[in-house]
């Protein structure tokens, strides 16, 4: 099995239309997943007589041959009990192989090197006694059908997708608001170094910045140190995140009604987001988010022109985790992912946090929040227990300098935090909430320096993740 995590979903729209043909199924694949899945095995079920879509499981597909077994097993099997955990066994399988080709390679080469193993997710869907409809390949803008012996409608030398936009699919996907967010692979960049020049310059910096933050974090639970490393990293993330924020919007620098300026989705955006921050603040905010109650009070940015802004800094900072940083990026790939599902961005929140697993297999707070998000579980519950930690947390400040520290360390305790968030990645809520209105400068009152945001997730150990 390859590196990559399966995304499970269910088919939430409630709009109808009447797909006809393999063509208006290739056609649909993007919009059922909101983005094109380039090197993707998809498997989507089929419910009743007239096959309503269902859930879907993605899953990279393996680079080698001797993994499409286990592979085909696997997928099909997470279908149906996903299925079955909702009461709905599928009645049929869509299977769809998505792979550009190779340098000298041909679409239809693509076809059929990846024959058998569409036949071998044919046969493991049918050991689980559900039929597989139609099997397609889409390669180079070609797709092609694996069961339609048909060459009229389904010829050997493939047939081109239809042009974008113009579909019935693309039609009432713009109209429900549905948006394609382009390729798996172009969304993927943007959360991963882009290996041009300086990079060496940000390792050299996380260097110096791990010798000076990672054994002040590695202090006892509510050593001093530690306590004075997150206050440090949360205050440098809310003047950081300020930089976001539209200088021309007419709303104070407090108030509620401040804007974020809008991310750009092209590469052109991203530099200029990165020319925001710099080296050695983007290595003390990665290092800083290591320590889990960091992480965890971070995540309570997730709302509005909030949400907005650290979106575009977690993605700032897991661009900066260069190599041999690359497990750090699983602090704020998570983020990330919590941010994009806190503000209705499942596309984004499934790759950011398939990335964060692939960056560390076993940071649990990714891994609740992806089995969350795949489940097509609501974030609000999960939000809202992070507003009254925060409010608990402002009252508590309120009483005094010295009891306010107290108070604060003792309720941000790791241990506590960790609890907490595996009940709510097992039952589908988040019971540690961001405030939906913490603002980078600090609470409702708009303070700018006594508010950081709270992070799930200490990576200073790898023990407590």
């Amino acid at each position: 099995m390859n590196a990559n995590h399966h995304e499970t979903s269910g088919f939430s729209r409630t709009q109808q239309i009447t797909l006809r043909g393999p063509a208006e199924l290739a056609d649909a694949l993007p919009f059922m997943l909101g983005f094109h899945p380039t090197d993707s095995v998809v498997l989507v079920a089929l419910h009743g007589e007239h096959g309503r879509f269902g859930g879907r499981v993605r899953l990279g597909i393996p680079g080698s041959p001797r993994e499409w077994a286990s592979t085909a097993d696997h997928l099909a099997e997470c279908l149906v009990e996903g299925g079955s955990r909702h009461g709905t066994r599928p009645d049929g399988i869509v299977v769809f192989l998505c792979q550009d080709p190779a340098p000298g390679e041909t679409a239809r080469r693509v076809m059929e090197r990846l024959r058998p193993f569409a036949q071998r997710l044919r046969t493991a869907c049918g050991s689980l006694d559900i039929p597989v409809y139609e099997a397609l390949c889409i390669s180079d803008g070609l797709y092609f059908s694996y069961c339609c012996p048909d060459a009229r409608c389904c010829p050997p030398d493939g047939t081109p997708l239809a042009l974008s936009g113009t579909s019935v699919m693309a039609a009432t996907a713009a109209y429900s608001g549905v948006q394609v967010r382009g390729s798996l692979r172009d969304m993927k960049a943007r959360l991963k170094p882009s290996g041009r020049p300086g990079e060496d310059k940000q390792r050299a910096a996380l260097d110096a910045a791990a010798a000076a933050i990672v054994p002040r974090i590695l202090e006892g639970a509510e050593g001093k140190g530690r306590y004075e490393v997150r206050e440090t990293t949360l205050r440098l993330a809310r003047e950081t995140m300020r930089r976001f924020v539209d200088p021309k919007s007419p709303a104070s620098p407090a108030g509620p009604a401040r804007s974020a300026r809008p991310a750009g989705a092209t590469a052109e955006g991203d530099a200029a987001d990165d020319a925001l921050i710099g080296t050695e603040e983007a290595a003390a905010l990665i290092l800083g988010l290591q320590d889990r109650v960091t992480r965890d009070r971070a995540a309570e940015w997730m709302e509005g022109w909030e949400g907005t802004a650290a979106l575009r800094l977690w993605r700032v900072l897991a661009r900066r985790c260069v190599t041999p940083y690359q497990e750090h990026a699983a602090a704020p790939l998570t983020l990330a992912g919590w941010t994009a599902w806190s503000t209705g961005d499942e596309p984004t929140a499934r790759v950011a946090l398939g990335l964060a697993l692939e960056a560390d297999p076993d940071y649990v707070f990714a891994q609740l929040l992806h089995q969350a998000c795949n489940e097509g579980l609501d974030p609000e519950s999960l939000r809202s227990c992070l507003r009254v930690e925060r409010d608990a947390r402002a009252a508590s400040e309120q009483t005094g300098p010295s009891e306010s520290r107290r108070v604060t360390t003792r309720a941000t305790r790791p241990q506590g935090s960790r609890q907490t968030l595996r009940k709510a990645g097992r039952s589908g809520r988040r019971e540690r909430g961001p405030a939906a209105g913490v603002r980078p400068g600090g609470r409702a009152t708009g303070r700018p320096v006594n508010r950081a945001p709270r992070r799930d997730g200490q990576r200073g150990t790898r023990s407590g993740r």
